[in-house]
Parts: structure tokens; sequence; C-alpha cells
């Protein structure tokens, strides 16, 4: 019997271990946006002497777009004095100086693109939902948390109220940490800082999203320690406090200001309402024959390479090795581990690089007919397995790719989520597309007689003649998604 714990034992270790440093490299990189991976990357260079720019490699490129330098300097110099010129008037909002991109986001490094206008955000929310692991209990709180926000995102409802309401109105009965608990996993979802009960929280989410480093910690520290002084604009007093200079508080205040104080707001009816400033990961291409290519954004990411210093210093200390005094000993140790870390960190980009291709072509293939028409009626059923399926990825590998991250295509910019589609499975075993039944729902109640508009039964009658075979209980739940009120109030 002893024996046959030990064995177990020994089983369990072998499994604890199967993940490489390599491979939670490989994750880390993967969930990152362009911009994070940017920033990531330049802190890589800063931090490992043994990494290097490959000026080489983009040499070719760069004569090619000999005016980028002046086109990138006129940018940035716009930037300056869009910032200058916000630090002068600063609107209050909430309490909070306003983001100086004027929209509730930063201009930043950011290209402003217009998302199609079929999504609603509470649909996108209810998708990413969807795409949650909840037990039936989570899924019914979840599901009254999203319907409980504000139009600008944020849950102004006690956790106490609303574990209230649940008992009364729904029947679930759980205490206010249990629904915490569920509102906490809400709070993961994008855009970042939606479902903060308050301002101060709702920042501090979208902080929590940043790669980690000096300049998070001190974006933390200002909004945790000094929001007081932080909604008052005292900014000379926050500097002095923590003993920054000149440099670093420019560089802070300017971050501060990306921030948004109501991440539900761009998007409070549908996702393209006014300009949601992202950056692509993806630029998909449709031509008029309908032929469908992309390429990967590698944004201002540079490519990487050994120094070659450092690489000369390891054969000259592995030549002489016989003659090594200690101090060349430590020398070559700490050679060669910058040099293992450098080498690590380029495997891991690349890596990125061909996770993302895979990914994004398996999308592509599957959902080939909306981007072709852009028609959303054309997205199929489509699941992270099913992509994990067709590219021989983890599921959780491809649930990094899709998360955070954008595509530029003929019909808009959408979120990678946008491409994922829940499945209802008809009685007869067909699997019909959510989101194209939503869009049947809503044109049928679109052309209803606004005098007499339709009951939900009426409806679900309606839809069982266009060969959607679904309950009025499935009905009123997609209507209320797309939040259009029941019939009485139609008229």
């Amino acid at each position: 019997m002893p024996q046959e714990i030990s064995q177990r034992q020994t089983l369990k270790t072998a499994q604890v271990q199967r993940a490489t440093q390599q491979q939670l490299l490989n994750a880390r990189l993967l969930e990152l946006p362009i911009e994070a991976l940017q920033e990531k990357v330049n802190d890589e260079l800063d931090n490992n002497p043994a990494l290097e720019r490959d000026y080489d490699a983009e040499k070719a490129e760069q004569q090619d777009n000999y005016d980028a330098p002046e086109q990138r300097s006129q940018e940035e110099t716009d930037r300056e004095e869009a910032f200058d010129e916000a630090l002068k008037d600063m609107a209050s909002d909430d309490e909070m100086p306003q983001p100086y991109g004027g929209n509730g986001y930063a201009d930043s490094d950011q290209t402003s693109f217009d998302h199609g206008d079929t999504v609603s955000f509470y649909d996108q929310l209810n998708e990413q939902m969807n795409m949650e692991q909840l037990t039936p209990t989570e899924h019914d709180i979840m599901e009254y948390l999203i319907g409980s926000l504000d139009d600008d995102g944020l849950l102004r409802k006690d956790l106490s109220t609303i574990a209230d309401e649940l008992a009364i109105y729904h029947n679930i009965d759980v205490d206010e940490k249990t629904v915490e608990g569920v509102l906490h996993k809400l709070q993961r979802f994008d855009p970042a800082g939606i479902g903060a009960r308050n301002l101060q929280e709702c920042l501090l989410l979208q902080i929590q999203r940043r790669p980690a480093g000096r300049l998070k910690d001190l974006m933390t520290t200002v909004v945790k320690d000094h929001f007081d002084e932080f909604t008052k604009k005292h900014w000379d007093k926050i500097s002095a406090s923590m003993q920054l200079s000149d440099l670093q508080s420019a560089t802070l205040f300017r971050e501060l200001t990306k921030l948004t104080p109501k991440p539900g707001s761009p998007m409070s009816d549908t996702v393209g309402v006014g300009q949601n400033q992202v950056t692509p990961d993806f630029i998909v291409d449709t031509d008029d024959d309908g032929t469908v290519t992309f390429e990967v954004n590698y944004g201002d990411v540079p490519d990487l390479k050994i120094s070659d210093s450092f690489a000369e210093m390891i054969d000259t200390y592995r030549t002489n090795k016989k003659g090594m005094t200690r101090s060349d000993k430590e020398a070559l140790q700490y050679t060669e581990q910058k040099v293992a870390k450098a080498k690590s960190f380029i495997e891991a980009v690349k890596q990125r690089r061909r996770t993302m291709t895979l990914t994004m072509q398996a999308i592509i293939n599957w959902q080939l007919k909306f981007f072709q028409d852009g028609d959303e009626a054309d997205l199929k059923p489509m699941i992270l397995s099913d992509i994990a399926e067709k590219t021989g990825l983890d599921i959780s590998t491809v649930s990094r790719v899709c998360q955070s991250k954008y595509a530029q295509t003929r019909w808009g910019i959408f979120p990678l989520k946008h491409f994922l589609v829940t499945k209802y499975t008809t009685d007869e075993g067909e699997q019909l597309s959510t989101r194209k039944m939503k869009l049947e729902l809503k044109d049928i109640i679109d052309h209803e007689d606004k005098k007499h508009p339709l009951s939900d039964n009426a409806l679900m009658k309606m839809m069982n003649d266009r060969k959607y075979p679904i309950s009025r209980r499935t009905v009123t739940k997609y209507r209320e998604q797309m939040r259009i009120p029941v019939a009485r109030l139609r008229k």
C-alpha cells in the first residue's frame, strides 16, 4: 500500500512540471495586444544587454519607407501638443481628469477605427459570459449583474441589494460574497474597467491590465493612495509626495490620462457608436473577387537578435576555458544567463507570431462568408474548441489569442471574440447561430405593425415559420439581450 502512494506522488510531480519557463513566457506574450507587446519588448531591450534590435533585418523595410521616421516624428509632436493643451484646460468628468483624446480613449499611439454597428454592448458582454466556465447559478447571477450595469459600464447597486433582488424576483438564494465572486469574473471582461463599483475601482481595474513594471506600480500608487489629489488635478502635490522627477511626473500623468472613467460609454448602445480607438492586431483584406488575405500587425515591434559582443564574449571565455579565473567564470555565467534569456524572449516573440497567424487563418476559413460580404447573418456557430481542433492548438492558447485582440476588416474593426458565435441546437440536432437568430428576430420586430406589436408568443411562431424552431422563453431572452422592450412598450 505505501508503494502505491509513492507512485501516485511521483506521477503528480511530473504533471506539475510540464509547463516550462519557455511555455510560460510564450503564454504571457501571446495574450498581450500589440501596444502592450511593444512596451514589453522595449522593456526587455532596456533590461537585457544581450538583446538588441536587428537593424540589418529592418534595413530593407526602411529603404522602402525612408520617410517614415519624419512622419512618426510629426505624429509625436501633434500628440505632445494635444496633451499640453489638454493639461491647460482639463474638464471634470465624474471628478476625474478627462483623457485628452476627448472621447474616453487617449490618442496615444493608437489609430482611430469605426467598429461595425450591429453588436450591442449588452450582447457583447453576454457573448463573453457564454465563453466562461460558469455553473448555472453563476450564469444567472452574471446575467443579472450585466443587466444591472449603468450605461457607463459601472455597477452602482449594492451587492446586498442585488442578492435580495435575485432572491425576490428570481428565486436565487445566494449571499453577498457569492455575488461578489461572480462580479470579479465580470470585471475581467472587455472593456477594462467594466463592472467597477466606483471610479477608483474602475481605474485600478484598467491599470491591472497593464504589463508589470515601475510605471504600473506608480499608477497604482497614485490611484490608491493619492486619489483625492488626482481627481482635483493637484499634480504638484502628488509629485512632491512620491518624490518624482519632472520626467517621471510627465510620463506618469500622461499615462493616467489615458484611463477612461466610463468604460461602457463609447459602446453603450452598439459597438461603433462614436469611435472606439484601438490598434488592430490583424489587418484583413478582401479583394473584389472574394479573395481574403491577412497579415499580423507588428506595429513598432523591432526584429531582435543576440548582441554580437555578448556572443563573442562567450566564444572568448570558452576558448580560454582552462585558464579561467574565478571572476572569468562568474562573467561567463552572467553572460550565458543573459544570452539564454535573450534567446528565450526572441523565440517567444516568434512563437507568438506563428500562433497568431495560425489562429487567424482558421477563423477566416471558418467565417469566410462574413469576411467576403460583411453580413452578420453569415457568421456561423464557432467556439474556441472549434478553432483549437482546426489548428491543433490547446484551447487555452486559442483563448489567449482571442483575448483583447482586434482585426481590421473591409467592414470595420472587430474584436476577435466577435467571430465566436454560440450554438443553438434544435430538437433535430441542427446547429444554428444565435447571432443569426437574433438578427431574424430583430427583422421581424422591425417590420411588425407598430400599432399592434407582436407578443413573444407570436414572435416565437413567426420564428418557427422562418425555420428557427425556438421556444417563447428563448425569444424573450434574445429580445431582452438586444434591449428590445415588451410588446406593450413598442406601440
